[in-house]
């Protein structure tokens, strides 16, 4: 933890078992996904597609989301963690990734039938719901945890010291194609879960897009940015608890 930050930051660089499997969805290096496999899973169960955040710069990759995954298998939750190509000033290669990768998971056999929920945390939110909203006959649902669901927003506000210029390399208002709070809603269920206390990702960002798109489920969560993808924090029921409701509402599993 940072010195006046009240952001517990450990989940970040806590260890966690490997994968189950590497999955290529195309041929540059970074084209590759995470899987986990849950070994025992209701029936009906959705597959989650889940995305990192990091601000969408290089430093930032899929690993730190490994004990989230990790937790979420011995869930019953089989996961996809796409790592996709993280470019500063050019945006459109990392939403084209993050598209790539849940129509291959959509494609490949033992996902036919089975409704696929995106999951993002920070920016992997933003990326969550702008692919939702373009991909809507493929994504059944969306987890946005913490998201940057506003980017002129986040913009105004410097998030992440200037983040968002540097992810689009122009102005916010220029790429109304990749901020979802300008795009159509996803054709499946949103659920949102902000920390109340995060100061990375304001929750006001969250509301914001909660005004536009009313359909959208907030939740707010006592806690900061970083316990939305930590199984070890108190916020962590809050995100099985929003995947429970997200599988009901997508025609997945039938809650007992």
């Amino acid at each position: 933890m940072l010195a006046g930050d009240p952001e517990d930051r450990s989940v970040l660089t806590r260890p966690a078992s490997a994968p189950d499997a590497v999955l290529a969805y195309g041929p540059d290096a970074e084209q590759v996904a995470d899987v986990r496999i849950a070994s025992v899973s209701p029936p009906g169960r959705p597959l989650l597609v889940v995305v990192h955040g990091g601000f969408w710069r290089p430093r930032f990759d899929r690993l730190h989301l490994r004990p989230m995954t990790e937790a979420l298998a011995a869930a019953g939750w089989s996961t996809v963690t796409p790592e996709y190509r993280r470019v500063p000033g050019h945006p459109d290669a990392t939403v084209a990734d993050v598209s790539a990768a849940v129509r291959t998971v959509a494609g490949r056999p033992e996902s036919a039938g089975r409704p696929i929920l995106l999951v993002g945390h920070s920016a992997g939110g933003h990326l969550a719901l702008q692919v939702a909203a373009t991909l809507n006959s493929t994504v059944a649902g969306v987890l946005a945890l913490a998201p940057v669901a506003d980017l002129r927003r986040a913009q105004a506000l410097r998030l992440g010291d200037d983040a968002v210029a540097d992810f689009l390399g122009t102005d916010a208002a220029e790429r109304r194609d990749l901020d979802p709070v300008r795009l159509p809603a996803p054709a499946g269920a949103v659920r949102v879960l902000h920390g109340t206390a995060d100061g990375i990702v304001p929750i006001e960002v969250s509301e914001a897009y909660g005004q536009v798109h009313p359909a959208a489920v907030l939740t707010p969560v006592a806690g900061g940015h970083f316990g939305l993808i930590d199984p070890d924090s108190p916020m962590w029921p809050a995100v099985p608890a929003a995947l429970h409701a997200l599988s009901a509402a997508g025609g997945g599993e039938v809650p007992s």
